[in-house]
């Protein structure tokens, strides 16, 4: 036997791979089809799996979505506090926040779970906690230890996220969303160090030129 018990049911590790495999093929579906042209018959036919099997694993069509926002938003999460960990210069870790942002609203995968959670309530209450809601608090705090160390003058760390926020997405999501395509990986870096630049000159009190902020000293 192998990768099977005694009574012919996979493994755990087996199982756990057919499922992230049943939630990639949501995404490409959701991706290809939008919302109303993912069906639970057209996934489990794209991951080679049985509708039982999703319908056991997620309940239903939201449930199948909603694992699938937790999933994104895990990797995104997971990827902004790795970010925060690393010993480097402040500035250089908030333009990779900041580029990584631009990348992941940008992407067909958050424009297509963003366009589906438009259009089902319950959807963007889930993002919203699993995205927004959990990656501000990571960055937010990043922000506090900064100010606390007297290398940022904000007087609330939130408020600061949200100027952050604003300078860096601007209106690109909105403009990928209508349909825009989105900008080069080279224009992103560019505008991601830019925002960052300009945070630093509103935060810190000086204007220096782009690349050379009070923090990377």
């Amino acid at each position: 036997m192998t990768g099977q018990t005694r009574r012919g049911r996979p493994r755990a590790g087996e199982q756990a791979a057919r499922r992230q495999a049943a939630l990639d093929a949501a995404l490409a579906e959701l991706v290809a089809h939008g919302l109303d042209g993912t069906t639970m018959q057209a996934v489990a036919a794209r991951a080679g799996c049985s509708k039982e099997s999703l319908y056991a694993w997620f309940g239903n069509r939201d449930g199948l979505l909603s694992a699938l926002i937790r999933r994104q938003a895990e990797q995104v999460n997971t990827a902004v506090a790795a970010a925060l960990d690393r010993p480097t210069q402040p500035r250089t870790t908030l333009v990779a926040i900041a580029e990584n942002l631009l990348h992941l609203l940008t992407s067909d995968a958050s424009l297509a779970l963003n366009r589906a959670a438009m259009a089902n309530a319950e959807l963007a209450a889930l993002l919203l906690r699993h995205g927004r809601h959990t990656t501000g608090p990571l960055v937010e705090a990043f922000l506090a230890r900064l100010a606390g160390e007297g290398r940022l003058r904000v007087d609330d760390p939130a408020d600061a996220f949200r100027l952050l926020y604003g300078l860096v997405v601007r209106d690109a999501q909105i403009r990928a969303l209508l349909g825009e395509p989105p900008a080069s990986a080279d224009r992103l870096r560019a505008d991601a160090r830019v925002a960052v630049d300009r945070f630093l000159a509103l935060t810190t009190g000086t204007v220096e030129p782009p690349g050379h902020a009070q923090l990377d000293r």
